[in-house]
């Protein structure tokens, strides 16, 4: 490949661009962004070889275009990229929804759609910004696509390459299949540590609450320190499932509610040892 353009040159993004850089993937990496502070980190730390100042000419050129911004920004960058697109571009995204982003891209893009390809990396961190980019982020990580059947089979070859340069392992499912899938298995679980620490913000005694909180309350917030930005725009793109996994989530603890104030001991212990067991299993 002899350009790759990307957008948004923070972990994501940033990570991508330096793997495929020194490793000769790519001959040519340009950045654009919104922070020029972030952009000029991203050139100190070479993981561009410039910033676009020709934004038209670098669509037009570019064999990747990368989206890696906030998903509410999708839409007015495929309307930027549009009008520019080359008959050999292929354009991918690293959003955590796919319905909506693929939804836009149909809809912008037109007869161009089948050159966009969704991906989403699993490889994420509470970690943002060109300075916390690593060229070993995306090794043996899961890595994402989902590609319909209007997709050419040149986007899919393109990016399942990129990515397994990276060190990924492709997979590649529905939109609708993945959003139903990270709902439960990421964007709920952000949801929750978002809400935990911003109870506790509220209680008049949270300065001690924070003091004495320990490895536990570290682990289970950790993702609560994520970027406020992209994750608003996560759980709004997947609201449909996201409301439904709140419902079983609100379920569930309607039912320990219960126990506890019950003082049943057999239903609190069974609820305990399922859950153990399930994730003692799954992290074997």
């Amino acid at each position: 490949m002899n350009k790759i353009l990307i957008f948004g040159v923070g972990l994501i993004g940033g990570s991508l661009a330096l793997n495929a850089k020194n490793t000769a993937f790519a001959s040519h990496i340009v950045g654009v962004g919104r922070n020029q502070d972030n952009l000029d980190d991203a050139i100190k730390l070479k993981l561009i070889d410039r910033i676009s100042d020709d934004l038209e000419k670098d669509i037009a050129d570019s064999h990747i275009i990368v989206i890696a911004t906030p998903v509410a920004q999708f839409p007015s960058i495929l309307k930027t990229i549009q009008p520019h697109l080359a008959s050999h571009t292929i354009i991918t995204d690293v959003g955590s929804t796919k319905t909506e982003v693929m939804k836009s891209a149909k809809e912008i893009l037109g007869v161009q759609y089948s050159q966009f390809i969704g991906g989403h990396p699993i490889a994420g961190s509470e970690k943002h910004g060109a300075i916390s980019a690593d060229i070993d982020l995306f090794k043996n990580k899961n890595v994402i696509l989902t590609p319909d059947e209007t997709t050419s089979p040149h986007a899919r070859e393109t990016i399942e390459s990129l990515w397994k340069n990276a060190g990924a392992v492709v997979s590649n499912m529905s939109h609708t299949e993945h959003d139903k899938i990270f709902s439960t298995i990421s964007h709920l679980p952000h949801l929750l540590a978002f809400s935990l620490v911003d109870m506790i913000t509220h209680r008049s005694n949270a300065n001690e609450l924070l003091k004495f909180a320990a490895s536990g309350f570290k682990d289970f917030t950790r993702i609560a320190a994520s970027s406020p930005e992209m994750w608003k725009d996560i759980t709004l793109d997947n609201k449909q499932f996201i409301l439904e996994d709140i419902q079983h989530f609100e379920n569930e603890i309607k039912l320990l509610k219960e126990a506890i104030q019950h003082e049943d001991t057999k239903k609190i212990f069974a609820l305990f040892e399922n859950a153990s067991k399930t994730r003692n299993k799954w992290s074997q």
